[in-house]
C-alpha cells in the first residue's frame, strides 16, 4: 500500500475510504486519463506480501553514510479502529527504522490512512486523512494535510515545553511510465508524488525551523508498490547545515493471492506508500 518512515512525521501510504474534509483542489490541466480497475494497482488481500531491497544515505554537507536493508510487507488482516474496518500492513523494516503495523481503509472514495504502531504524537492528531482519491485521474492533485498549532510531542530546544508545528502536504498523481525494479520491468506504472513541509516554533529561541519530505512513489496493476524513492530536509539546531536523509525501496518478490512473483521468473504487486514524512519519530 503506502508507506511510512523516519524521523519528523511522514504522509504516504495506500490507505482506503472517505474523504477528508480539508479542502481539495485539482491541477489546472484536464485529466488526460481516468484509471480504470483502480483497485488493481493496490492489491490489500490478507496474506500478500512484498520483499523489499532497500538503501539508507544520510549525512549533513560532505559527511555521508550509507547502507542496505531489507523490509517484508504483509497484508496480516483487519482491525476496528473508530468504529471502522481497516486493513493491516506489517513491515518487517520499513526506511530501515524497525518492526510496525499500519492501519488502511480503501473504499470508492479512496484511500485513507489511521495510523500506526508504534505511533507518535503528532501523527495522533492528524488521522485520518486520505493518501490516494479515487476516480484515480492522471494528471491529479490534493491538499492532504494543512494543519497549524499542533502538539510536535518533542522538545527540540529543551525548556521543558514541546514544540508546537504547522504540517501543510500536498499529493499529485503525475504520470504513467516504465519502471525497472529487481523483480523486473513493469510498462505503465502510476507515479504518484506526496510533499510536505513542516514549519517547527521553537519556544525557548523564538524562530521557526523548517524540514520537508517528498516521497516518489510508483505502483503496478495487479502488483502494488513497486518502487518509493524519500528524501528528507531535518533543521539541525547545532549546525548551519540541513540533516539529509534518503531512502529507497525496490521490489524484489511478492506474494499476491497466492501466486508466487520471483525474480526466476514467472508474474509479478500493493502496499502503503504515502503515509509518512520525516519528523516522525525522533530528531538529531
Amino acid at each position: 500500500m503506502v508507506k511510512k518512515h523516519t524521523t519528523f512525521p511522514i504522509v504516504l501510504s495506500v490507505v482506503y475510504s472517505i474523504a477528508l474534509a480539508w479542502p481539495v483542489s485539482s491541477l489546472a490541466v484536464s485529466p488526460s486519463e481516468t484509471v480504470v480497475n483502480v483497485e488493481e494497482y493496490f492489491p490489500d488481500d490478507k496474506g500478500n506480501e512484498w520483499h523489499y531491497r532497500g538503501r539508507f544515505v544520510e549525512g549533513m554537507a560532505v559527511q555521508i553514510a550509507e547502507k542496505s536493508f531489507s523490509n517484508v510487507s504483509a497484508v496480516t488482516g483487519i482491525e476496528n479502529r473508530d468504529g471502522m474496518e481497516v486493513t493491516v500492513f506489517h513491515d518487517t523494516n520499513p526506511g530501515d527504522q524497525g518492526a510496525s503495523d499500519s492501519y488502511y481503509r480503501r473504499d470508492s472514495a479512496g484511500i485513507r490512512y489511521f495510523g500506526s504502531t508504534p505511533g507518535t504524537v503528532l501523527e495522533q492528531q492528524l488521522i485520518p486523512y486520505q493518501i490516494i482519491r479515487f476516480p484515480l485521474e492522471i494528471p491529479s492533485s490534493f491538499e492532504q494535510l494543512n494543519r497549524r498549532g499542533l502538539d510536535l510531542g518533542l522538545d527540540l530546544d529543551r525548556d521543558g515545553k514541546t514544540e508546537k508545528v504547522d504540517v501543510q502536504a500536498r499529493v499529485s498523481v503525475l504520470a504513467k511510465e516504465t519502471v525497472t525494479v529487481p523483480l523486473g520491468t513493469y510498462p505503465d506504472a502510476i507515479r504518484i508524488e506526496a510533499h510536505m513541509t513542516m514549519h517547527v516554533h521553537m519556544s525557548r529561541l523564538k524562530e521557526i525551523v523548517q524540514g520537508s519530505d517528498t516521497m516518489t512513489a510508483w505502483f503496478g496493476r495487479g502488483i502494488g508498490l513497486l518502487k518509493y524513492e524519500e528524501r528528507q530536509t531535518i533543521p539541525s539546531l547545532q549546525s548551519e547545515n540541513d540533516r539529509l536523509i534518503e531512502v529507497t525501496e525496490e521490489l524484489e518478490q511478492a506474494k499476491i493471492q497466492g501466486t508466487l512473483f520471483s525474480r526466476r521468473g514467472g508474474k509479478a504487486a500493493s502496499k502503503r506508500i504515502l503515509t509518512h514524512y520525516p519528523f516522525n519519530q525522533k530528531l538529531p
